[in-house]
């Protein structure tokens, strides 16, 4: 019965991963509460951040996969939606990714300010006094959120913007 149940398993892991290597199984979408990840156990889809300054993107999770194109802004927030092994498969704010090996990826958070220029704010208040500006495209490391704003640092400033013009954040996300 054991080898039985074992040979069914190894059957589903290697089914899973030509559905994640051609694409055809997601993450569960935002709103449903997330799966565990097979290799790290950790929350999918979640949000990550480029540790390295270039990064290989691939069309599979082995080094064997074509090079699709190369990540190339260090601290870019990424999103991550599948594992395998040591590849995660991510997507950018634009929904383009692929296959990364998981060394060119950190815990580390950032967001990335999407829309307009955005001001940075003394408190989390539309009101309160600005810190700074803050240009589309911007990186920024993350710090608290709560369920509308989100405290940030870029470029020597730090202060609070409206969560609704971030990229690298879950919606409903709380962080302390």
């Amino acid at each position: 019965m054991g080898t039985l149940v074992q040979w069914f398993g190894i059957v589903r892991l290697a089914l899973c991963a030509g559905l994640l290597a051609t694409g055809m199984l997601h993450a569960q979408p935002a709103n449903e509460t997330p799966t565990l990840g097979p290799e790290t156990n950790l929350p999918l889809p979640r949000f990550v951040s480029l540790k390295a300054s270039e990064s290989n993107v691939r069309r599979g999770p082995s080094l064997s996969h074509r090079i699709d194109w190369v990540f190339k802004r260090r601290n870019m927030p990424l999103q991550v939606v599948a594992e395998y092994g040591h590849w995660r498969r991510v997507i950018d704010r634009d929904g383009q990714g692929g296959w990364v090996h998981y060394t060119m990826l950190s815990g580390a958070r950032t967001v990335l300010i999407d829309g307009e220029t955005t001001a940075l704010r003394s408190r989390p208040e539309p009101d309160a006094l600005e810190n700074a500006m803050l240009e589309p495209g911007v990186i920024a490391r993350l710090g608290q959120c709560n369920p509308d704003w989100c405290r940030l640092t870029a470029g020597g400033y730090r202060g609070w913007a409206p969560k609704s013009v971030l990229w690298g954040v879950a919606e409903s996300e709380i962080r302390d």
